[in-house]
């Protein structure tokens, strides 16, 4: 192996053989490849940037991280704003789709993942919330120690540079910073103010205490920029010699030798290449990738990979299994007068937002139009609320637009339901023995039929909150379902063809001490040595809230217990000398 130099920045020519020689350019400034690295880390989202930030802090530890996708530089990727435009490029977007959903009327729904330095960070809707802290003492009642809130929140703040400053709850030295959103608008305040007379509790801070209530999230923005793991964990130590990552490197299969993890092989320009890890592999794929790269490289459920023609290493049933996601369904409200938001993004009004936004890091680029949310209980009794609404002031496919040259979408208010916990399961199973296929995936949406009579109360909650004063006097007829549709069979039509995800998948690689689980509590694989898995896959039960700071905190606790300063792992877990 040798490093020669290219334009602006190092090329490293890998020779495995005749066959297999290429050049890639990898981000990092004036380090040879060496024959080996300490640890490779495959996936660079949400959790394994982080991993692969964390672990080259020590400069005697050589860390590769592999990403499938390329670099992060979409011309609208650090724009909050253009969030709902990003979800739709198929270059950042790996295109997936659900197959055909049983009880959701046999649709194909689509689902959203970064294909991209950051993953899903790079690409999703900033929201930044934990879930609540008994979701985590829940993981931890089911066998996972160290899991519990009080083991996790050292993590959270760890990453963690809150507008709020430092607290109990908050960091404020971390790399993921988060912002305030304006609450300074009619209907935000219309909204909460409706809330209060129905008897919810208005919070200010959904990660202080218990997340119940209306108010509004924090977000993962940096001086009006989106603040992905891409952003804050790797752009500030590209350079680090011993940190090296490579894009545009689909791995294909883990190397063994024995029962142990040793390498990585990755296709990269047409060649099929290894490289080699001393101490660790890390699969931070998401949880569709990486139960997808475990069933490649022989680990899964051993009928399956029969079928699909590769040699079983280990029988492990849970890989792939256990699939959560949040249910959600749009209702849609004809607004009294205009929105805000629909007359903010005529075009020549965003066009001066954004040079203001370049110049500045401020104005409505840097923000997400979200008018409020809340958490709540969708029946008396509950120990945590199982419900989440969301309320943004516009339409899903809200467009830039122009009188007499390109029309609107229309004012439109929307009301989101979420079930935060889900009775039904989903999967994960090849499609093939090819890599570059792309997984099979069914959420099993509304398999359970809890999960339906959730979604109808939320539709019916909904309704009546936008029938209270002053929240009436801003929000009128309902546009979908509309107000005809009353009984539980209409809704339930409606939700069938209309229900998707929020696009937080997850538990696909459970963390566990029973037979179904693919790790342990200290994240390694169950049957093989060397090898660990860290994405929001681990999680055993789906968190109540958005899955990427949780993902995130994942990362970090990662990264501690590889490197042996997590103060619950064991002697096994320490960092050789």
């Amino acid at each position: 192996m040798f490093a020669e130099r290219a334009t602006g920045a190092f090329a490293v020519c890998i020779d495995t053989g005749p066959a297999t020689r290429y050049t890639q350019t990898f981000k990092g400034k004036g380090w040879r490849m060496a024959d080996e690295f300490d640890f490779i880390v495959v996936g660079a989202g949400s959790a394994g940037a982080v991993i692969a930030s964390r672990l080259s802090e020590r400069p005697e530890m050589r860390v590769l991280l592999l990403e499938a996708g390329g670099a992060d530089r979409h011309a609208l990727m650090s724009m909050p704003i253009a969030f709902f435009q990003l979800l739709r490029r198929p270059e950042i977007n790996w295109g997936y789709a659900t197959d055909p959903e049983p009880y959701a009327d046999n649709r194909r729904i689509p689902v959203f993942r970064g294909k991209v330095l950051g993953g899903s960070s790079s690409i999703n809707g900033m929201m930044f919330t934990r879930g609540d802290p008994r979701d985590y003492d829940q993981w931890a009642q089911m066998g996972n120690r160290g899991w519990s809130f009080d083991d996790v929140l050292p993590y959270f703040k760890r990453l963690e540079n809150s507008w709020r400053g430092a607290s109990a709850r908050h960091g404020a030295n971390g790399p993921i910073s988060t912002r305030k959103h304006p609450t300074d608008n009619a209907l935000f305040h219309a909204l909460t103010e409706a809330a209060r007379r129905l008897g919810h509790r208005i919070n200010d801070d959904f990660e202080a205490d218990l997340p119940e209530g209306f108010g509004l999230p924090d977000f993962s923005i940096h001086k009006g920029r989106r603040a992905s793991t891409a952003k804050r964990y790797l752009d500030p130590v590209g350079d680090r010699p011993n940190l090296h990552i490579a894009t545009n490197a689909h791995a294909t299969r883990i190397l063994f030798e024995g029962n142990r993890a040793v390498g990585v092989e990755f296709l990269q320009d047409g060649a099929i290449v290894q490289a080699r890890a001393q101490r660790e592999v890390v699969l931070s794929g998401g949880a569709y990738n990486s139960p997808q790269l475990l069933m490649l490289s022989g680990i899964g459920p051993a009928e399956h990979l029969r079928e699909m023609g590769i040699d079983v290493r280990v029988d492990l049933s849970g890989v792939g299994q256990n699939l959560q996601e949040h249910p959600s369904i749009h209702s849609l409200f004809k607004p009294r007068g205009q929105m805000d938001f629909e007359r903010e993004i005529r075009f020549d009004r965003i066009a001066r937002s954004v040079l203001r936004w370049k110049l500045t890091g401020n104005g409505i680029p840097a923000t997400l139009p979200l008018t409020a949310m809340a958490f709540y209980k969708s029946r008396e009794g509950l120990e945590r609320p199982d419900m989440e609404a969301l309320f943004v002031p516009t339409a899903m496919d809200a467009r830039v637009w122009f009188p007499g040259i390109v029309a609107g979408r229309g004012p439109v208010f929307t009301a989101s339901s979420i079930i935060l916990r889900p009775e039904s399961r989903g999967w994960v199973k090849l499609r093939s023995n090819d890599p570059r296929d792309a997984p099979r995936i069914c959420c099993n949406l509304l398999a359970e039929p809890s999960d339906l009579a959730l979604l109808r109360g939320g539709i019916r909650w909904q309704r009546a909150l936008m029938r209270q004063a002053p929240l009436d006097a801003l929000i009128g007829e309902e546009l979908r379902p509309g107000a005809d549709a009353t009984s539980d069979a209409e809704l339930d039509t409606f939700i069938r063809a209309n229900v998707g995800t929020a696009h937080h998948p997850t538990s696909s690689c459970s963390m566990g001490t029973d037979d179904r689980a693919v790790v342990d509590p200290q994240l390694r694989v169950r049957g093989v040595e060397g090898l660990r898995v860290a994405d929001a896959s681990i999680m055993p039960v789906i968190v109540g809230g958005h899955t990427n700071a949780p993902s995130i905190m994942i990362g970090e606790k990662a990264a501690a217990i590889l490197l042996g300063e997590d103060r619950v792992a064991g002697p096994a877990d320490q960092l050789a000398a």
